[in-house]
C-alpha cells in the first residue's frame, strides 16, 4: 500500500488479504485519527528538563553500545527518570551524542558498580529491580508503579546482570518474549520496564495537560499490559 494512501482502501486490502485469516476489521474513517500538532504537544510537554526528583533511577551498570545510553537517556527524558551509569572512559561522550534533545539531563555516576548498588539496597526507602531471565521473576504486565524510590538495574549485552548484583535485587522483572532472540538489548528492555513503572505518573501529567485524551491512552496502556 503506498504511503498516503486512504484508510478505507486501506481498510479494503485488508479484507482482501488473505493472511488477515477470520480477524475481525473494524471501518475506519479519516476522521476518526487526528494528529496532534506541534502547538498542542508543547502544550502537553514539559517546557525545560526536569531537576533530579531522585524517584526513578535507570541503572546500565554494565554497558556495551554507545547507541543504546542515547535511547536510553531520550526514554529517562521522557518519564521523568534519572540515568546512573559508571565513568567509563567512553560514556560521557555517548551520552552526549546520544542526548538528541540538547537539554540537561540527569546522570549519576557510580564508580564502581557493585559497591553503588550495595548502598542502594541498604537504602530503607529504595526498591532495587532487575530487568533479567530469572525463575523467581515477575511478568512485566504485574510490575507494579513504582511508589518509592526504584532503582532499575539493566545488565551487559550478552552476559546479563552479574551474579553479585543479582544477589542485590530485591525483584526480578522478566519481558515475555515469542521471537527467536533470547533476550532485548538494553535500551529496549530499559524502555519498557520504566514506562511500566512510571505510567500512571506519566498518564497523571498528561491528563493536568489534555484531561479529554487521558482515559482513551491510559485504558491503551493497560490493554497492551495486559496482553504480555
Amino acid at each position: 500500500m503506498a504511503q498516503g494512501a486512504p484508510l478505507s482502501a486501506i481498510r479494503n486490502e485488508a479484507l482482501d488479504d488473505p493472511s488477515a485469516g477470520a480477524a475481525e476489521v473494524h471501518p475506519v474513517t479519516a476522521s476518526a485519527v487526528r494528529v496532534k500538532s506541534p502547538r498542542d504537544l508543547r502544550t502537553e510537554r514539559r517546557r525545560r528538563s526536569h531537576s533530579c526528583w531522585d524517584h526513578l533511577i535507570a541503572a546500565p551498570l554494565w554497558p556495551l553500545h554507545n547507541a543504546n545510553l542515547g535511547t536510553l537517556l531520550r526514554t529517562c527524558d521522557a518519564v521523568g527518570a534519572c540515568l546512573a551509569v559508571p565513568r567509563l572512559p567512553w560514556v560521557p561522550e555517548a551520552l552526549a551524542r546520544g542526548n538528541t534533545l540538547r537539554k540537561p539531563a540527569c546522570v549519576h555516576w557510580t564508580g564502581d558498580q557493585l559497591t553503588w548498588l550495595a548502598k542502594q539496597q541498604a537504602r530503607d526507602d529504595t526498591t532495587i529491580v532487575g530487568a533479567e531471565l530469572a525463575d523467581e521473576a515477575i511478568r512485566l504486565a504485574d510490575l507494579p508503579t513504582a511508589r518509592n524510590r526504584t532503582v532499575l538495574v539493566l545488565g551487559h549485552e550478552r552476559d546479563g546482570i552479574p551474579p553479585d548484583a543479582v544477589a542485590l535485587l530485591d525483584l526480578a522483572v522478566e519481558i515475555p518474549m515469542i521471537g527467536t532472540g533470547a533476550s532485548l538489548n538494553v535500551a529496549v528492555a530499559g524502555s519498557l520496564v520504566l514506562l511500566c513503572t512510571s505510567l500512571e505518573r506519566v498518564m497523571q501529567f498528561a491528563q493536568r495537560a489534555s484531561r479529554s485524551e487521558f482515559k482513551f491512552t491510559l485504558d491503551l496502556h493497560q490493554h497492551l499490559f495486559e496482553q504480555m
